[in-house]
């Protein structure tokens, strides 16, 4: 999606160990009118697909989850990382690694609100090696739920994440690919594409 590598390309920075900081935009601040666009590029990819709801984890893949349940008429779910107290029982938990803190959570999502009869589009921030859409793999296992399609904001294709979800053979939709974040400059998929063919 070219208006999202724009806006990584002039509002994303690299820091060192291989992280791309989005929080202009994604992360912290939230840029409405830019998670409308993503929200609305989802709904239309999986528009075909039965989804009657949608999965995320708080925090960052809530704004693009919304607009994507907005425009697809469907209720958005999250996945609490910490437990509320009026979040006690009746929960399907998970634990999650993150590559950017460091450390794991506990991933919990009410059985309420999951459940056999729903067919989830899965939609998170970032894909880089797969432990956060794992997760919501397995507690939508543990409900019965269908998993429809995966849909990720920026997807670091040169870690291991899109080959996990290709191999589980659930359709992945990544509206930003980047290949490489050496030399301290973002380089998406298909610009590595058109370096090759010339």
């Amino acid at each position: 999606m070219k208006l999202l590598e724009d806006v990584i390309r002039e509002k994303g920075t690299i820091l060192e160990g291989g992280v791309l900081k989005v929080d202009s935009f994604l992360n912290h601040q939230i840029d409405p009118e830019l998670m409308k666009a993503l929200g609305d590029e989802f709904a239309d990819a999986f528009a075909d697909y039965g989804i009657n709801k949608i999965l995320t984890v708080e925090t960052s893949g809530i704004a693009p989850a919304v607009f994507a349940g907005l425009k697809l008429g469907v209720p958005v779910v999250f996945g609490r990382k910490n437990k509320s107290l009026t979040l006690q029982d009746n929960m399907y938990t998970t634990s999650v690694y993150s590559y950017t803190k460091q450390t794991s959570n506990e991933i919990s999502i009410s059985k309420d609100f999951l459940n056999a009869d729903d067919r989830v589009l899965i939609i998170d921030d970032f894909l880089a090696n797969g432990q956060a859409v794992a997760g919501l793999f397995s507690i939508c296992k543990s409900a019965g739920a269908s998993i429809a399609g995966v849909g990720i904001v920026i997807e670091k294709s040169f870690q291991k994440g899109r080959r996990f979800v290709e191999e589980s053979g659930i359709p992945i939709l990544s509206l930003a690919r980047v290949a490489s974040l050496d030399d301290m400059t973002v380089t998406f998929v298909d610009e590595t594409k058109e370096e090759d063919n010339e």
